[in-house]
C-alpha cells in the first residue's frame, strides 16, 4: 500500500482538520483538577442530546454552537463530559441530557453534525464530534460486558468501570474502509446504495472485519459490492464519523478486472464515469453529487480536478 499526502486539498475535509483544541487527557482522572476547571468563570459547556446541540446563526453569518458559562448550565450528577481546553485556557465541557434547552431568545435552532457540520468553525466542529462520540458510546454501552452488571461513568466520561467484576471499558471506535477505484482508462466506480433515492452515486465503502488488514477489506468489499477485483491500494486520509461510532479511512484504488456485477443488497446499481460523463451527468441532473461533509465528495474531487457541485 502507498499513502497519498493530500497537499492540493480543495477544503478541509470535515471533522479531520487542527481544531484546536487540547483534549488534555491527563486531567480526566484528577477530580480536583475537574471540579476546578468546571467552576472556573471562562469554562464553557454545551448540552448533547440525540446527536444534537444547540447552534445559532449570527448576524455576520456564522454558524456556532450554543455554549453558556458552567454556572447557568442544567444541572447533571454524571454525564458532564471534558473535551479538552483552547491554547488561552478555556476549557470546555458537553453535558448529555434527555432533551436540549431552550432558549428565552427563540434564536437558537438544534442541529446534528450532518445538518452543521459544514457550517460549525473547525473548534466548535470539533468540540461537537467529540461529543456526539462520547454521548453514542454512552447511551449504547451502559452494561459491563463481561459480567452484565450495570457501569458508572469515570474519566470525564472517557471509561465506565464496572463495580462488580472491575472491568474498564473505552470508547469504540470502529474502523470503515472507503475508496475511490479508478481502472486502466482513468474512469471512477460510482455505486448507488438501495436505500438512496435515484441518481445518488458516491463511492464504495464497508466495514475492516476481524483480522483483516484495511488494504485485505477495500479488496474485499468491492469484490463483494460490485465485483471489481483491485490491485493497487493507495491510502489518501481519514475522518472522524461518528454515525455512530466509525473511523473512516480514504483510499484510492486501481481496479484490475473492471467488469461489474453487483450485489443487489447494499449495491443497487455501479458505473465507470469518465471525468466527461460524471461532468454532463451533473450537469443534466441525472447524478446527484454525495453531500459534502463526507470524505467521499473529497475522494472523487482529488479524481475529478475540481470541487463538485453541491447537493
Amino acid at each position: 500500500m502507498t499513502t497519498r499526502i493530500d497537499h492540493d486539498a480543495h477544503r478541509p475535509i470535515t471533522f479531520s482538520a487542527d481544531s484546536g483544541i487540547d483534549r488534555s487527557a491527563h486531567h480526566r482522572l484528577d477530580e480536583a483538577w475537574l471540579a476546578a476547571a468546571w467552576s472556573h468563570p471562562t469554562t464553557r459547556v454545551f448540552v448533547v442530546s440525540g446527536g444534537q446541540a444547540l447552534v445559532d446563526d449570527t448576524p455576520d453569518g456564522r454558524t456556532e454552537l450554543v455554549m453558556t458559562p458552567s454556572f447557568e448550565a442544567p444541572m447533571t450528577e454524571t454525564h458532564r463530559y471534558y473535551l479538552g481546553q483552547d491554547e488561552d485556557g478555556v476549557r470546555y465541557f458537553a453535558l448529555q441530557k434527555d432533551s436540549l434547552p431552550g432558549r428565552m431568545d427563540q434564536s437558537a435552532r438544534p442541529a446534528g453534525l450532518r445538518e452543521a457540520g459544514l457550517l460549525l468553525s473547525e473548534r466548535d466542529a470539533g468540540l461537537l464530534v467529540h461529543a456526539v462520540a462520547l454521548e453514542n458510546w454512552q447511551r449504547l454501552h451502559r452494561f459491563c460486558s463481561r459480567c452484565g452488571e450495570r457501569t458508572v461513568i469515570a474519566a470525564a466520561g472517557h471509561i465506565r468501570r464496572c463495580p462488580a467484576c472491575g472491568a474498564e471499558h473505552y470508547p469504540r471506535t470502529d474502523p470503515a474502509v472507503i475508496m475511490l477505484v479508478t481502472d486502466e482508462e482513468d474512469r471512477a466506480l460510482l455505486g448507488r446504495q438501495v436505500h438512496w433515492p435515484e441518481g445518488r452515486f458516491s463511492t464504495l465503502a464497508g466495514f475492516v472485519e476481524p483480522g483483516e488488514s484495511i488494504e485485505q477489506s477495500v479488496r474485499r468489499e468491492v469484490y463483494e459490492e460490485a465485483g471489481v477485483v483491485v490491485g493497487d491500494v493507495e491510502y489518501v486520509a481519514s475522518q472522524p464519523w461518528p454515525f455512530p461510532s466509525s473511523l473512516m479511512l480514504g483510499f484510492m484504488a486501481r481496479a484490475t478486472r473492471p467488469e461489474i456485477q453487483v450485489d443487489g443488497e447494499e449495491i443497487e446499481e455501479a458505473r465507470w464515469f469518465s471525468r466527461e460523463d460524471l461532468r454532463d451527468a451533473f450537469e443534466s441532473g441525472e447524478v446527484l453529487p454525495p453531500y459534502g461533509i463526507s470524505i467521499a465528495a473529497r475522494l472523487i474531487e482529488l479524481w475529478y480536478g475540481k470541487p463538485l457541485p453541491k447537493p
